[in-house]
């Protein structure tokens, strides 16, 4: 398919320069794509400023929280690139999401075209130094301007970006263990990527900051007892020596990066499991030493070591490394394989010609 550029994009693409201090989202690429769809099907992708979206009052999202949306990331380490790392599996994903959401799949040309341009088109204000780079946010919202309670039959596809630092500042993070209030339950919308289930989690974060923590580990909502995700994060220990993660269930969202490791562990011979973890026997094995460390992942944040994990009480418990080596090991790989200083597996990583403009 073909994109339509707006004039004016041009124009706020040479007008725009990058600030001294980017931050994590906070700085915008002067672009932004768009594609609407109504009577059935999805229309034209076009590329426009990057500005204010005008909606009525009544427009479903705003009522009954229809949307999706993804997280990806380009790299331009050193002026190399833009590499774009597996957005194919962002883009399985979306429409994961979109099923779940009542909202119609969106067609596979128009996400990746869609990624691709503004990939492109945001070239030169992608951040050199490792760890950095330009963060991409696709998501789906429902137009439909009427206040009934039914799937909307308009929607808005649209994709921004933005040239970002590392998520995390700190090294490592100390983590709350939330047993009361849950974020997902068998048969909800836990493995969509919809704005409803994070929602659901910044009540707790309100509480896990005034208590000096940094994130939630989140247990399964019917037992609370299971370790199920961190807050937008899937979550890794190290028990044992062997790498263990919850298996996925339909509470947990998949997460590309989680994919990643455990393609990437086995590629550097670390034993993995992924099994139901208890958080009990967990907070046991770090106890007696045989739980050494932990980490979250995400596209966000990559790879972020677990600290401590602690109660509500301000009872804590301390990782044997704060940073061990086997999350070093991961990370380091991860990214050399996303900013192209290293070959990683067939298809995770894509080249992109830089617009001129």
């Amino acid at each position: 398919m073909s994109l339509k550029i707006h004039p004016d994009a041009i124009t706020a693409l040479k007008d725009f320069s990058l600030p001294e201090q980017i931050g994590f989202g906070s700085t915008i690429s002067p672009v932004m794509m768009n594609c609407e769809y109504k009577d059935g099907k999805w229309g034209e992708l076009e590329m426009v400023p990057y500005g204010p979206i005008t909606l009525s009052p009544t427009c479903k999202v705003l009522h009954y929280a229809q949307e999706i949306f993804e997280g990806l990331k380009a790299y331009r380490v050193m002026g190399k690139g833009p590499f774009l790392f597996r957005h194919l599996e962002n883009c399985k994903r979306f429409n994961h999401s979109a099923a779940r959401m009542a909202i119609p799949e969106l067609p596979e040309e128009i996400f990746m075209e869609a990624v691709e341009a503004i990939t492109a088109y945001s070239a030169d204000f992608i951040p050199r130094e490792s760890g950095s780079s330009l963060y991409i946010r696709p998501f789906i919202i429902a137009t439909e301007e009427n206040l009934g309670i039914k799937p909307s039959e308009k929607f808005s596809f649209m994709v921004i970006a933005s040239p970002s630092a590392s998520y995390f500042a700190s090294g490592s993070l100390k983590v709350l263990i939330e047993r009361n209030a849950a974020r997902a339950f068998t048969g909800g919308t836990g493995t969509a990527k919809t704005g409803g289930n994070y929602a659901a989690s910044l009540l707790t974060s309100v509480k896990a900051v005034e208590l000096g923590y940094m994130n939630t580990l989140w247990l399964d909502g019917e037992n609370r007892k299971y370790i199920e995700e961190m807050s937008g994060m899937n979550f890794f220990a190290v028990v044992n020596d062997v790498l263990v993660t919850p298996k996925l269930t339909d509470t947990i969202l998949a997460g590309i990066t989680r994919d990643s490791l455990i393609t990437l562990a086995k590629n550097l011979n670390i034993p993995l499991k992924e099994e139901t973890i208890n958080i009990d026997s967990l907070i046991e094995s770090i106890k007696i030493g045989e739980c050494t460390e932990a980490f979250a992942c995400g596209t966000a944040a990559i790879i972020t070591p677990v600290e401590l994990l602690g109660e509500e009480d301000g009872t804590t418990y301390e990782l044997k490394y704060p940073i061990g080596p086997i999350s070093k090991s991961l990370k380091e790989n991860l990214l050399a394989i996303q900013e192209g200083r290293m070959e990683g597996p067939m298809g995770w990583i894509k080249t992109i010609e830089p617009a001129t403009y």
